[in-house]
């Protein structure tokens, strides 16, 4: 019934009247994501009238409402196969204004008619393989390049940068000839990247180095949105870039990972929107070269490197291990480098582990950085083995017992899921320099020895990798406590009573004469 209302005054009425009828319908289905199919037909008719009255010259007021419909009706993918025209997606491009190259949005008024127009495209190319391919010839991708280039630096206009880039990561995620587009053409990597330095207002303090206000407000709902939509762009622009990675190259990809460590350092709205951020930078920074993952880290001021001189003296002398590590005005420093980075993804993959599910989607992405970082990056190992695997004192628990990281940790090293296991366990193999005698110390034989098989080293002997001469060095009381360890288990055991001590003389000869009945069976040949 609303349909056929609806209809008659699209075709019938003038801009008012429609407004008003299409204002009304949009309110009413805001929420509706499932249609009813007797009225599929209507819906067909009312898209092409919509269409038809958005060519007119019309108030932007009536644009807005013929949009907001159409981007309701445009959930349905049987009702698009009708509707989905070059010329029709034409009419669309010309609203968010991708057809004009130098327009400059002058317009504030023609903002919301933008958005909305984008937000249409976005249901009618994900929802449509016609509109994908209607997409490429009209190359929708080139266009929307030069609606960002025109957002640039332009914060009142966020609205319009969010749904130009999720747009752009849906053909980049529905074709992967448009990520090639992207990535080389379109120069779609320096593009994304600063709309991200955007985003985030950063201001660069060196090459790779920007500056981190940890007292400063958290972003708003806008840019974090935007800077999420970027970032999934971003990850289909890079997937295959360690592949086809060149030296030249290096420069981008280090801006890229200074900026996602600066977004790894700051906070969204809200603690949900903060993960949701950090997992996509997470994702993304999997795709970055190992080789420019060192900006990561950095080295200290010299104001800085004063006050973990300051801090280190105030110590106590009898922990040296504690000295490497010191916490200093919010700043996790390490052997002079700032690890702050390194300690959000730490906290990061303990929240994934924390939450007991989705460990393949959630937990991987981030054990995987975090390997092949300590595999490359010797700094970023040590920090990370002195926070996971730091000497061992009290080894009455088995290694999977407990609430430390690396409890947890090893708890994953016999998960179900073979994918996660796999990765868990050669996490801590790479922390333990490949070496199968140190990783025993901290996981014991049993949880180690699906790794250790795979790998070919149940005898015992290191990894291929070749890892700095620098020993552990073990505690006192790990010392004192290793004679009674079970290499099988990894913890303390008590030694256990013999059974003799507490037999008489008549007991023992007994016992004895027994076993030497058996032994004889056993010689005897069979008949």
């Amino acid at each position: 019934m609303d349909e056929e209302r609806a209809l008659y005054i699209v075709r019938a009425g003038e801009a008012g009247a429609i407004e008003r009828v299409l204002r009304d319908y949009s309110d009413k289905h805001r929420a509706t994501f499932k249609f009813e199919p007797t009225d599929e037909d209507k819906r067909k008719k009312l898209c092409e009238g919509i269409f038809k009255v958005l060519i007119k010259d019309i108030p932007t007021t009536c644009q807005v409402s013929c949009l907001e419909v159409l981007r309701i009706l445009s959930r349905d993918k049987k009702v698009l196969v009708p509707v989905t025209t070059k010329e029709n997606m034409q009419i669309l491009l010309r609203l968010a204004k991708l057809n004009e190259l130098d327009d400059s949005l002058e317009k504030v008024s023609e903002f919301p008619v933008i958005v909305e127009s984008l937000k249409c495209l976005c249901n009618i190319v994900f929802n449509s393989q016609m509109a994908q391919q209607l997409s490429l010839e009209l190359n929708l991708a080139a266009k929307l390049c030069n609606l960002l280039r025109k957002c640039k630096d332009r914060k009142f206009i966020n609205d319009i940068k969010c749904f130009d880039l999720r747009l752009l990561f849906l053909l980049s995620l529905l074709h992967t000839d448009i990520r090639s587009q992207l990535r080389y053409e379109l120069q779609g990597l320096p593009l994304l990247t600063q709309v991200l330095e955007s985003a985030f207002s950063i201001k660069w303090t060196d090459e790779y180095e920007s500056a981190i206000d940890h007292n400063g407000p958290p972003l708003s709902p806008q840019e974090t949105d935007c800077a999420i939509e970027a970032l999934k762009a971003l990850f289909n622009v890079t997937v295959d870039s360690w592949k086809v990675h060149k030296e030249s190259d290096s420069h981008q990809f280090r801006v890229m990972a200074a900026v996602l460590r600066h977004c790894l350092l700051i906070v969204g709205p809200t603690e949900d929107k903060t993960e949701e951020l950090h997992s996509n930078a997470v994702n993304l920074l999997s795709n970055v070269p190992v080789s420019c993952l060192d900006v990561l880290i950095c080295p200290l001021t010299h104001e800085e490197t004063a006050q973990e001189a300051t801090t280190l003296d105030e110590l106590p002398s009898n922990k040296t291990a504690e000295k490497e590590t010191v916490l200093k005005n919010n700043t996790m420093v390490y052997n002079g480098m700032n690890m702050e980075a390194i300690h959000v993804l730490l906290n990061f993959m303990e929240k994934r582990i924390d939450k007991g599910s989705s460990y393949r989607e959630g937990l991987t992405p981030v054990l995987s950085l975090l390997t092949e970082c300590s595999r490359a990056h010797r700094n970023i190992r040590k920090f990370l083995k002195d926070q996971v695997l730091p000497p061992l004192r009290d080894v009455t628990n088995r290694p999977e017992v407990g609430s430390t990281v690396r409890n947890k940790l090893v708890r994953l090293m016999t998960h179900v899921d073979l994918g996660v296991k796999q990765i868990a366990a050669e996490f801590l193999f790479v922390l333990c320099k490949e070496r199968v005698d140190s990783l025993l110390k901290y996981t014991g034989y049993g949880n180690a020895a699906g790794l250790l098989a795979a790998r070919g080293l149940l005898a015992g002997g290191r990894g291929d990798n070749w890892y700095s001469e620098d020993e552990d060095t073990d505690t006192e009381e790990y010392k004192n406590a290793k004679p009674n360890i079970n290499l099988i288990t990894g913890h303390l055991e008590e030694p256990m009573p013999n059974p003799i001590d507490e037999m008489t003389e008549e007991q023992k000869e007994y016992e004895a004469m027994k076993l030497v009945n058996m032994l004889d069976k056993l010689s005897r040949p069979c008949h």
